[in-house]
């Protein structure tokens, strides 16, 4: 989807709105500090090097609005920090719901 698409299209229903921009607001710091992907396991990273609170924000997303809320959320962190740590979230979020990364 396009980027006007997104501004009006929402794949969420309005009493969900804040908690998915909490969300969403989450994700970037966590992309803009820690990253998505470690290099090494430990210090909130999973035993596949991936961001733990990033894989719990993508379950609750997909608990909302399933994959088309979570593609949603990768092309807004994507836009906002760049592709390559877009990718790496979408490594990230590797078998949550329909997510294909």
């Amino acid at each position: 989807m396009s980027f006007l698409g997104d501004l009006f299209f929402r794949p969420y229903r309005a009493e969900h709105r804040y908690e998915v921009e909490q969300l969403l607001t989450e994700l970037l710091q966590i992309g803009g500090g820690d990253d998505f992907l470690s290099e090494r396991p430990g210090a909130g990273f999973d035993l596949q090097c991936r961001h733990i609170r990033t894989r719990v924000i993508g379950v609750r997303l997909n608990e909302i609005g399933g994959l088309a809320l979570l593609e949603y959320a990768f092309r807004r962190v994507s836009r906002r920090l760049g592709k390559p740590l877009g990718e790496h979230l979408r490594y990230a979020w590797d078998e949550i719901g329909d997510w294909i990364p």
